[in-house]
């Protein structure tokens, strides 16, 4: 019998026979998950960012054509006349015409008679000024209360008012003003005037009594 005889009757022995043939090996590119494990990004991200990209700057584009079309469109300049015009008022505090001799800051009390016994009630803090008339000569006191500017006190400084000590004080002094119209109506008035130190309340009778050395000659009882 042949070989090719004996190949054909036995198959298995002809496949023993031959020598192995090599095996083709296909080699497989990494997919998107083993990039992402080293921190790449797969192969198709830059199309993927690069459309992204794209569509941002379109959408921009759109929302500053749209931000454009709805600005308000520049209204016309238009004037109203007032219906009531204001002039100018200047308001005087009847202290033009008189010049400022003394001034120093004080807080001032009012002794108060509605109810018995009588109590002290305070009337305002503010500047005690001294104020000459630039004409006749005339001296008075004048106080106006911080911030309102409102007047607490304000009389002629009459050689007849008297200065007495407050007791147990030595920075503030008490006397009796028989016309005080500093509440617009002429009032007679008992006052205590009290300053920061006994310096500045001797100053002040001081100056007092110069006022009142003034207002001797001012209203002719000299």
């Amino acid at each position: 019998m042949s070989a090719e005889e004996q190949n054909k009757e036995h198959p298995a022995i002809a496949a023993e026979g031959k020598p192995a043939q090599a095996t083709k090996t296909t080699s497989t590119l990494p997919t998107s998950n083993v990039f992402s494990m080293f921190g790449g990004a797969p192969a198709s991200s830059s199309f993927s960012i690069s459309t992204a990209t794209a569509t941002a700057a379109s959408s921009k584009d759109k929302g500053e054509e749209d931000g454009d079309a709805d600005e308000a469109p520049a209204s016309p300049d238009v004037h109203f006349e007032p219906l009531v015009k204001l002039e100018k008022v200047d308001v005087k505090s009847n202290e033009e015409e008189e010049e400022i001799t003394f001034k120093i800051r004080a807080k001032l009390f009012r002794f108060d008679k509605t109810n018995e016994p009588g109590e002290w009630k305070e009337r305002g803090t503010g500047d005690v000024r001294f104020l000459k008339h630039k004409e006749s000569g005339k001296v008075r006191l004048v106080m106006r209360r911080d911030k309102t500017l409102k007047t607490c006190a304000n009389h002629y400084i009459m050689p007849e008012l008297k200065l007495s000590p407050n007791v147990g004080s030595d920075r503030s002094w008490v006397y009796t003003v028989s016309v005080d119209i500093s509440e617009g109506e002429p009032e007679a008035l008992t006052l205590a005037i009290r300053f920061a130190n006994s310096e500045n309340a001797n100053l002040f009778k001081d100056k007092f009594s110069e006022a009142q050395d003034l207002n001797s000659v001012a209203f002719g009882k000299k």
